[in-house]
């Protein structure tokens, strides 16, 4: 691991006009510098880079950050991958920590299993492009996909020969060792104790991870073969380095562009991957079918919340495009889905249509998932014990839905596409959401058109502004002193600077921010004010944490810098008053959506007197809370 003297050193080395010159064609604008956005496409310049801060900002995508994570979103690397490359750019020589013994045999073992996979992947494809039997069989099988040979060398096909022990041979004439060949899943071990390569006679496609190291193969036979064969294809078993549950194929040629369009095209096999790149269309992975997972959900969601289904319109593309949608949807990925014509899937699509063509087409064929399954379950359908359940099919979707406001949305186009009355699905709706909870009680249809969620439920689905300006005086002002000389009961004096304050001031009543990531700078915003030379916006616009630096440099970027002369300059005095009206405002926010909630829990109650009366009680006492607390911020709150 790189140590952190030597991460300091690469930070202070790297400039961030420097860096982004490399990528951003840059213009001076005033003391900043303005450029258009690498991470969308856009006419007018919204990237801002600020050399007195060491960031950058775009106030179109918000994307941005210091040096580091501006070469981890460009170039979709990991942090340690991204200080590598600065540490290359600035001639650092990076040091490494110690590690343990237990660390250093599994990176040792690891590493050991991805330099096989590379010489592996490094010999399929010498045979591929120079062994006669390679460029006769292999690439003609290729070419006659349609494949073109600079296609071929950016995803890595390659051939294994029919002679299933002459893999082995070579790897151990080479010096690599059998236990790692073994490891991989590259060869096995027959009855008689050979090493037998596991692709022999096959085209080979590497599976790449995101970093661009080989994690896995898979491998076909030839056209002429598939007639009765067991195994068209033969996959990498798990091993240390790949789960194929875990990967996407393609994702490394496409993760550069899935940024840039800000979405992602899901198909089901290489070749469709491979096709749909040739075509111009390079946003595009497969889950190759193995029904899709939470993990790959994850690893999309790096690079976008945008995702289309582009499946074949066949049975089994039908089955493949439902089969992932509910967990799409939890997951908060905004869902499209397009099933090509009969006889058409993405690969062969795409090589009969133009890139423009096939744009064109996408765009104007693809729908939401309520078409899509409105279509699917619910055309021509007359039945109606089917109707109800294909309609409740579509409820059950939205329901999965995290955001409320959304699935307000979508269930209001559902009720107007299908002719149902809105509150009957709100109530539907509703019984879905609380299963999914494990939620007990008599459902309740609320102005939201969504379950009654609890307050700590409500609280992790609305991100609060406030939250947000309290955690901004954090950042920019955590270290500034704005209370002096206080003293406690005994009598000792002591001081609060923001970041102290608000950690005092939330904890002293238990309260937590919904953000994780808002709690956690609080938290070390407080440890750290106890520490000489301590400054708040430095030290988290250029936080090590990736996303502690990029909620940082989210909240603080200024898109507009007055000259001199034109600030305001704040004092301890005004970020006191500001920071304490905060605070109340977000217990004002905390009463307000508990009343809320006591005022569904009143509902549901009303044919239980006495818990109506303990409700009631809880109501007016936090009624008593909320008007002090207006009180005090000068607003005039009329009793209800």
């Amino acid at each position: 691991m790189i140590d952190r003297e030597t991460v300091e050193k690469i930070k202070a080395a790297a400039n961030i006009v420097d860096v982004v010159s490399e990528f951003v064609t840059l213009r001076r604008s005033g003391s900043n510098y303005k450029g258009l956005c690498p991470f969308h496409n856009e006419k007018t310049p919204s990237f801002i880079v600020s050399p007195a801060r060491g960031t950058c900002h775009c106030f179109g995508c918000g994307k941005g950050g210091d040096s580091v994570s501006f070469i981890m979103e460009h170039e979709q690397m990991t942090y340690p991958e991204a200080l590598r490359w600065l540490a290359k750019k600035y001639h650092i020589e990076i040091r490494e920590r110690e590690l343990t013994d237990g660390e250093r045999q599994a990176q040792s073992e690891r590493e050991s299993m991805y330099i096989v996979n590379d010489w592996a992947n490094k010999y399929f494809q010498g045979l591929l492009h120079n062994d006669p039997d390679g460029i006769a069989v292999g690439m003609q099988y290729f070419r006659s996909r349609g494949f073109r040979d600079d296609v071929i060398r950016t995803f890595q096909l390659g051939f294994d020969l029919p002679d299933r022990q002459a893999l082995g041979k070579a790897a151990l004439q080479k010096g690599y060792r059998e236990e790692f060949l073994l490891k991989t899943g590259i060869c096995y071990k027959n009855d008689r104790g050979e090493l037998i390569d596991r692709y022999a006679g096959r085209v080979v496609f590497p599976w790449i991870g995101v970093s661009g190291k080989v994690v896995g193969f898979t491998a076909r036979v030839l056209d002429a073969r598939t007639k009765g064969v067991n195994q068209k294809y033969v996959n990498s078993p798990d091993s240390e380095i790949y789960h194929k549950a875990n990967e996407l194929y393609g994702i490394y040629q496409a993760k550069r562009a899935i940024a840039k369009e800000d979405r992602v095209y899901m198909v089901e096999g290489q070749a469709d991957v491979i096709s749909m790149y040739q075509c111009g269309i390079e946003n595009v992975v497969a889950n190759s079918g193995t029904a899709l997972t939470l993990q790959q959900i994850h690893l999309l969601h790096r690079f976008t919340n945008n995702i289309t289904l582009l499946y074949d319109g066949d049975a089994a593309g039908i089955h493949a495009a439902l089969r992932g949608t509910d967990m799409l949807l939890a997951e908060g990925m905004n869902l499209r889905v397009l099933l090509l014509p009969d006889g058409d899937d993405p690969d062969s699509f795409a090589r009969k249509h133009t890139s423009e063509d096939f744009r064109k087409y996408i765009e104007s064929h693809q729908t939401d998932f309520i078409q899509f399954k409105t279509d699917l379950l619910l055309k021509n359908e007359r039945d109606p014990q089917k109707r109800s359940e294909g309609i409740n099919s579509i409820v059950a979707s939205i329901a999965t839905i995290p955001n409320p406001t959304l699935r307000d949305i979508y269930l209001h186009d559902c009720a107007e596409r299908i002719g149902i009355n809105e509150a009957t699905l709100i109530n539907q709706m509703n019984q879905y959401i609380r299963q999914q909870r494990g939620l007990p009680g008599q459902q309740t249809a609320n102005a939201n058109h969504g379950a009654p969620p609890t307050p700590q439920q409500q609280q992790k689905l609305q991100e609060s502004k406030v939250e947000a300006m309290i955690v901004r005086e954090v950042v920019k002002w955590g270290d500034v002193v704005i209370f002096d000389n206080v003293q406690d009961d005994e009598g000792n004096t002591f001081c609060f600077t923001v970041a102290q304050y608000v950690h005092y001031n939330l904890s002293a009543d238990d309260l937590e921010m919904q953000n994780p990531i808002y709690n956690r700078i609080i938290a070390e915003a407080n440890e750290q004010s106890g520490k000489e030379g301590f400054k708040a916006e430095p030290y988290f616009v250029h936080h090590p944490d990736i996303e502690v630096s990029r909620v940082a440099m989210q909240l603080t970027a200024e898109r507009f810098v007055l000259s001199e002369s034109q600030q305001v300059k704040a004092t301890p005095e005004t970020i006191r008053r500001n920071v304490m009206h905060l605070l109340l405002d977000f217990r004002l926010d905390i009463v307000a959506q508990r009343m809320r909630d006591l005022q569904q829990q009143i509902l549901a109650a009303r044919n239980d007197r006495q818990r109506l009366m303990e409700l009631m009680a809880q109501f007016k006492d936090y009624q008593t809370i909320r008007n002090q607390l207006a009180k005090q911020v000068g607003h005039d709150v009329i009793l209800k």
